[in-house]
């Protein structure tokens, strides 16, 4: 006879949780889950396939357990003074957070975020018995420095998670608001920057803050910008001393040799792959812009997607940009959607399906 999870003896905090998923259906234009859509130069892949081919040649044996070259080669990209022991890496930043989760949290212990964030940040924290608590966020999913400082005060978390660019909004984060929170609480605060590299050009970042902050964490990925959603490799940035913490709950050899070899190979081309940067935010903007005169409310984003408000049927809307061979996001925000910036193809292809949702449903002004 079949038995389903709850007749497992599972844990009882994992009992009526939902796995992270976006719908995966293989449609013609696939704008629902924030990748990169350009793919990796054709010179760039050469030089990647190269180095995991020499990798091969050794993959008898246990890679680098310190990842040695890649934390170097990241340590470079990222400048701001951080050398390679002020770095970590693994399979995608989800597993980086998951790390951190397993250092610091953990049973007894609590996690401060501000939804709608990233999804992944409660559901890491379930998966390793941390509480998560959910403060709420201001007006037009901002965080001003007071609203932070009132929720860490209100119930003293052992960690603060904090996302900018915001995901699911895109919304920015001020790094006063990261001041703020640290200065506040005496835990770890980490900081998502999954979509850094698409904030608009020389706007500082959390990084900056790092000096003089030992417990104050940095997140990345080459998923978004280096369109190494495929390959999995996160990474943060923090005090030497974090780093150490993170080894203690790491499996041996979690960075497979031919991993490593990819990703230093792909940072060794960083210029050319963030050229594609410039013309993703192009796409971005102009989806606000048209987005804007169809009369749905795009939210400012700093990010590789746009939400926009003034959807009168979310469902009924994605299933229609569905029938056009279009996927976005529902994410269950009342008359919201969000879109990944794709090639201008795919944006041209998105707009014109919008087009064609607003004649069936107009948009509606939210909050009216």
């Amino acid at each position: 006879m079949a038995i389903t999870l709850e007749d497992l003896p599972i844990r009882d905090d994992l009992r009526g949780q939902s796995p992270y998923g976006a719908p995966q259906k293989h449609v013609r234009v696939q704008l629902n889950v924030n990748e990169n859509t350009h793919p990796v130069p054709e010179d760039v892949a050469e030089d990647i396939v190269a180095a995991i081919r020499q990798a091969l040649t050794t993959v008898n044996r246990y890679p680098d357990r310190e990842f040695t070259e890649l934390r170097e080669s990241l340590a470079g990209y990222l400048g701001h003074g951080l050398g390679a022991e002020s770095i970590w890496a693994a399979n995608g930043s989800n597993e980086v957070i998951q790390q951190l989760l397993q250092a610091f949290g953990g049973p007894g212990r609590s996690v401060l975020g501000f939804p709608p964030t990233y999804s992944m940040h409660s559901i890491i924290a379930s998966g390793t018995g941390s509480r998560w608590i959910a403060a709420e966020r201001d007006a037009e999913f901002r965080i001003s420095p007071e609203t932070a400082v009132a929720a860490v005060q209100q119930h003293r978390p052992d960690l603060v998670f904090l996302c900018g660019p915001n995901n699911p909004t895109g919304t920015p984060l001020d790094l006063a608001t990261i001041e703020a929170v640290y200065d506040a609480t005496d835990g770890i605060v980490m900081v998502d920057e999954a979509y850094a590299e698409f904030m608009p050009a020389g706007q500082p970042t959390a990084l900056t803050l790092l000096p003089g902050r030992p417990r104050l964490v940095v997140s990345r990925t080459m998923s978004k910008a280096f369109a190494f959603a495929g390959a999995r490799v996160g990474y943060l940035a923090a005090d030497p001393a974090v780093i150490d913490a993170l080894r203690l709950v790491r499996l041996p050899y979690h960075l497979s040799a031919l991993t490593q070899a990819a990703a230093v190979a792909a940072l060794r081309h960083a210029p050319e792959m963030l050229r594609m940067v410039d013309d993703i935010r192009g796409q971005r903007d102009r989806m606000v812009t048209e987005l804007r005169a169809m009369g749905y409310q795009p939210h400012e984003t700093w990010s590789n997607f746009v939400l926009f408000g003034g959807v009168a049927d979310p469902r009924a809307a994605f299933e229609s940009l569905l029938e056009r061979d279009v996927i976005v996001r529902d994410l269950g925000i009342p008359n919201h959607l969000r879109v990944s910036a794709g090639t201008t193809e795919e944006t041209t292809a998105f707009l014109d399906a919008m087009r064609a949702v607003a004649a069936e449903q107009p948009p509606v002004r939210v909050g009216a």
